[in-house]
């Protein structure tokens, strides 16, 4: 730290900072926030839970909300919403639970507390009502074609005569079932979490307790239900007058659960994606130094005819977009049965143009002599190359290494390309790009292993950035 204050604490040469070291020093801070500030950014959403990301909650910090729920109801004198109050946090969150959470939880306890309109949403929240379907179809001995019905094409439903089945249920048995197979006019039902604020009355002037779908300090009015459902419908109230109760809460659980592989409703397992790219970065880089060394050795050190074509046409490639080549890439992984495998990943970007012109360049200044001398020696081309090129030529290596990790480790078109298809073989950046629920957004946990995925090529930047600007201030040189 001492360090970076001496640093900081610099000047033109005078005791005191002229015009220039303002500047000097505004323009870093300006830089240092540009490039941090997204990060920073990312790591602090990285920590909020799933419900404040889906409201859209502009707080930096990670918080949990007083809650209440929402419900909507369907039955025969129509649609009912209103609000429930006290209950608990596993059922406002079941949708985000895994197996494994929802097994802790009493429902059944739970739902011989509740009654009416509350039980029946509640029911429906907990993924009850179907499962009570089936069971009343296989007690009655309804027809099996009952437990078809909800997913048949509308054309396939109207086959069938559901109301005379219906007309001989008990009138809770007709609930149920209508529910479970969407007659009108039953329909499943719902139960939303939304937050609790206290707030003037429009009408009262009274300070009273509201439920708002998101709590947004930047907009004049929201829109709000009474938690005592004494008035139906929606309410607008002032935003100024508003207050909602939070408490500091990180999610922990946005890190842990995706790399234990019990993250709810994802379709991919970050674990074996983090593995994957690790291999795959590892093996390609160790492969690309020695192909891209070899070739500039022989560019460097070698006199052959159409040296300088071969090396020109190696240059020329560097203008070519890949996504030109993109077609022909994925033409030879298939053709060559790399497809669905991480050796598709591995081996087509295996040489690199820039990196044989980076090595070449470096090479070029290591003296011909040494070469001769070793030759005088009785030393193989091959001893040369291995004991006196790569070792004399370190720094490029390591910098192209480092830069190899890099490029390799953030790349999405050719695992995209090699891999698509074969979800065990995905890296990280297909991962995140396939991390979500079948059926909602997971976007808590996206940003977490987002996080997580930066953290390696972070490490390799801090701890060897002096290999990659020795090794490319080098290059070239003479």
């Amino acid at each position: 730290m001492t360090a970076v204050w001496q640093f900081l604490g610099r000047t033109r040469g005078r005791k005191r900072a002229d015009w220039v070291d303002v500047v000097t020093y505004v323009y870093l801070a300006f830089g240092f926030l540009l490039i941090f500030l997204p990060v920073c950014w990312l790591v602090i959403n990285s920590f909020k839970t799933q419900f404040q990301l889906e409201k859209q909650d502009l707080s930096l910090v990670p918080s949990e909300f007083t809650r209440v729920a929402r419900a909507t109801v369907y039955g025969p004198e129509g649609r009912s919403i209103f609000i429930v109050q006290g209950l608990p946090d596993f059922v406002l969150d079941w949708r985000g639970l895994n197996d494994e959470e929802k097994a802790q939880h009493d429902v059944d306890a739970l739902l011989e507390t509740l009654e009416g309109d509350e039980y029946y949403a509640v029911r429906s929240a907990t993924g009850q009502a179907p499962a009570e379907a089936r069971a009343l179809i296989e007690s009655e001995g309804l027809p099996d074609w009952l437990v078809r019905y909800p997913g048949l094409a509308p054309n396939a439903k109207a086959e069938f005569d559901v109301d005379s089945i219906l007309a001989t249920l008990d009138p809770e048995a007709q609930r149920l079932l209508g529910e479970f197979l969407g007659i009108d006019p039953y329909q499943p039902n719902k139960l939303v979490s939304q937050i609790l604020v206290s707030a003037v009355h429009p009408d009262t002037g009274e300070r009273t307790q509201f439920a708002v779908p998101r709590f947004d300090p930047s907009r004049p009015t929201m829109p709000g239900r009474l938690v005592d459902n004494s008035v139906d419908g929606v309410i607008k109230i002032e935003t100024a007058t508003a207050t909602a109760e939070r408490r500091f809460a990180p999610a922990y659980g946005n890190y842990t659960e995706p790399l234990a592989g019990r993250a709810a409703e994802v379709s991919v397992n970050f674990a074996r994606c983090f593995t994957n790219s690790f291999l795959a970065t590892v093996l390609a880089t160790i492969i690309t130094l020695i192909i891209n060394s070899m070739a500039a050795f022989a560019l460097s050190k070698y006199t052959f005819k159409g040296r300088n074509f071969f090396f020109l046409f190696i240059l020329a490639t560097l203008m070519v977009p890949p996504t030109i080549t993109l077609v022909g890439v994925f033409k030879a992984i298939h053709f060559t049965g790399l497809s669905g495998s991480i050796w598709g990943v591995i081996i087509p970007g295996a040489a690199t143009p820039a990196g044989v012109f980076l090595l070449r360049q470096y090479m070029l200044t290591i003296p011909d002599e040494l070469l001769e001398a070793a030759r005088m020696d009785a030393a193989t081309e091959w001893q040369i190359y291995w004991r006196i090129m790569l070792p004399l030529a370190l720094p490029a290596l390591a910098a192209l290494g480092i830069l190899s990790i890099v490029w390799r480790w953030n790349d999405l078109i050719l695992p995209m390309v090699a891999i698509a298809t074969t979800k065990d073989a995905y890296t990280i950046q297909l991962c995140l790009l396939e991390f979500r629920g079948e059926h909602l957004s997971r976007e808590h946990f996206r940003l977490a292993m987002t996080v997580v995925s930066l953290v390696p090529t972070t490490l390799v930047f801090v701890f060897l950035q002096k290999y990659i600007t020795t090794g490319i201030a080098n290059t070239g040189i003479k």
